[in-house]
């Protein structure tokens, strides 16, 4: 005889809650390590190969090696060949919010039908450039906005919005800031 899975927004909600009691069993279980590998190619031309990870108490490998480009567009220097640093930091934004909103959604048993997000960073070359100290390098301001459409009430619908910010690691990293070490060796 076949199980059918239950899926909420094609998560698998029998497996989400199966991690959540795990996690909560053992929280040492919720403890991950991501990696990435970057190379510099010439001008804003960057690329990264996405490595494995530790989480659950073990290691990790992708089905498929993730490659990621990034470069300038012309105007700043580039070659325009990928989406340069600061679009990819709005993907990572709008796709961690989007994804945090849509499994909390399933926890909670809300069948979401589609979400689109659009966003807009206001950021000043003056900081970048070094030509005014009190012009800050990196975004100044981020605007979503989310367009959701589910079966819900309008106050449901605000709950629901609101799942992705309260719940995305990302969004938390860019809102709350995030201790970054940098060091540096030289190449043989």
């Amino acid at each position: 005889m076949k199980v059918e899975i239950e899926r909420i927004n094609g998560v698998d909600t029998t497996r989400l809650q199966e991690t959540v009691s795990s996690v909560k069993a053992s929280p040492k279980l919720g403890q991950f390590k991501f990696r990435i590998a970057n190379r510099w190619i010439d001008a804003g031309e960057n690329r990264s190969e996405v490595e494995g990870f530790d989480g659950c108490g073990e290691s990790h490998f992708h089905r498929n090696a993730f490659n990621l480009v990034a470069d300038e567009p012309e105007i700043l220097l580039g070659q325009d060949r990928g989406a340069n640093p600061v679009e990819y930091l709005l993907h990572a934004l709008a796709s961690c919010v989007t994804t945090s909103m849509v499994y909390h959604a399933a926890a909670r048993g809300i069948a979401i039908q589609e979400v689109q997000s659009s966003l807009e960073g206001d950021l000043d070359l003056q900081g970048f450039l070094g030509l005014d100290p009190k012009v800050r390098k990196g975004y100044q301001k981020i605007r979503m906005k989310l367009r959701i459409k589910a079966d819900v009430s309008d106050d449901q619908l605000r709950e629901l919005s609101g799942l992705g910010p309260s719940f995305s690691p990302v969004f938390d990293s860019i809102v709350k800031g995030v201790p970054i070490s940098v060091s540096a060796e030289r190449m043989r």
